[in-house]
């Protein structure tokens, strides 16, 4: 099955749930589906600025296994961030990422 993510809400989704438990299972091989795609609102954009170190392990496992990473557009000016994301992450609304996935569709969007 093919899943894609989106980080709706703030609370500690990128700090526990990203962090602590997805991307170890994504580094390690045992997460069960795969991902084709994270999409990232409000603070949750953060995580995609250069440097970040929940960030940097997520672009490398996006890149070894083929993951989409996009941020809201809005959001990321509104943080003034747009320009300061990591290198290859598109930023973008719905329409963006529909068509993004469109060539690895997900089976299912779990929203967290």
């Amino acid at each position: 099955m093919k899943v894609a993510y989106i980080f709706a809400t703030q609370r500690h989704n990128v700090s526990y749930v990203l962090a602590k438990m997805i991307l170890p299972q994504l580094e390690e091989g045992t997460h069960g589906v795969e991902v084709v795609g994270m999409f990232f609102f409000e603070d949750n954009n953060y995580v995609l600025v250069d440097g970040d170190p929940i960030g940097e392990r997520l672009r490398k496992v996006a890149e070894d296994q083929g993951i989409l990473l996009m941020g809201c557009d809005q959001c990321c000016y509104e943080r003034e961030i747009a320009d300061r994301l990591m290198p290859g992450v598109p930023i973008g609304c719905f329409p963006d990422l529909y068509s993004a996935l469109s060539g690895n569709p997900p089976d299912q969007v779990i929203t967290l």
